[in-house]
């Protein structure tokens, strides 16, 4: 019996959804976790990148699938970019309105979006592309209902739009090197370029580079593989399997999981418009999976 192609390309597809959908609720998850470690954020994302590329360049290693010389040439791109995006994300958040800085990490949606059907042909329907519209709108929302009173600052946002092009170009590279590497050696490569990337500017940035307390390993352990291997390992792998505007659209999630875990584990305010639009962000991503995920007449697989 011939295998059914639009069938294994549907479960392709749908497996890449469920992928990027975990990827994002991990990374939603980070910021929960962080508030249990007392260390500078860039100090955190060396020793989080460092205990999490160390630890499955052996796994790789044991298994003879170890890292490459060509594998760290191909990921290169994406090692650059990841490492710039997350400084310059930690810099926006320092300096301008975790407002601004949100909104503006939503917007990537766009860039990708449109970067994807220019070089890519991947192709937004009108439908999906109002349901996008509408979930980047609740983002907003929920993101200004929690702006608080802090100050903006022209250095802030300007880093805020450097992280929304690093993180487009990121995406792109990502689907690129993994042409060449294999996904987990790839996110692996990635882990040593942004961990050895950011021992010099904790270094630089007077931030505490001393040996963690025994608790704080264990919430580091949890930050590196759970938002490794949940988070990283599970997007890259997505990448190929589903078009990059769907895996940026479903990255609008994120700020949506972080909301409500603060809620929930923090008590922190939520307004009932903020409620609303985080129900709106989830249902107008429901839609658009549900819709991806319905086989239709003519489609192209990914």
């Amino acid at each position: 019996m011939v295998p059914d192609a639009a069938a294994g390309s549907r479960s392709e597809l749908s497996l890449g959804i469920a992928a990027a959908a975990m990827a994002v609720t991990a990374w939603g998850s980070s910021g929960i976790i962080v508030r249990f470690i007392d260390m500078g954020a860039l100090a955190l994302m060396a020793y989080r990148y460092l205990l999490y590329a160390i630890a499955m360049a052996a796994v790789l290693g044991m298994r003879r699938t170890p890292v490459t010389w060509a594998g760290m040439r191909h990921s290169l791109w994406g090692g650059l970019s990841l490492g710039a995006v997350t400084g310059l994300f930690i810099v926006a958040v320092q300096h301008t309105t975790i407002a601004n800085v949100t909104i503006m990490a939503a917007l990537h949606v766009v860039l990708v979006s449109a970067s994807s059907a220019l070089f890519l042909k991947e192709r937004m329907r009108r439908r999906d592309i109002f349901l996008a519209v509408l979930a980047t709108g609740g983002v907003a929302v929920v993101a200004l209902g929690s702006a608080g009173s802090e100050n903006w600052s022209l250095a802030g946002d300007l880093a805020a739009v450097g992280a929304l092009f690093g993180w487009a170009f990121y995406f792109f590279a990502t689907r690129r090197a993994q042409t060449k590497v294999l996904t987990q050696e790839y996110t692996v490569c990635v882990a040593i370029y942004v961990g050895v990337l950011s021992l010099p500017l904790a270094a630089l940035a007077g931030h505490d580079l001393s040996w963690p307390a025994g608790e704080e390993w264990m919430w580091l352990a949890v930050l590196a593989f759970g938002m490794g291997i949940l988070g990283h390992n599970a997007m890259n792998w997505s990448l190929q399997h589903v078009p990059l505007w769907l895996a940026s659209t479903l990255s609008l999630l994120t700020p949506v999981v972080a909301s409500a875990l603060a809620w929930l584990v923090f008590d922190e305010a939520l307004s009932v418009w903020q409620m609303l639009a985080m129900a709106l962000v989830v249902a107008s991503l429901t839609m658009i999976v549900r819709d991806q995920a319905r086989p239709r007449a003519g489609r192209v697989p990914v």
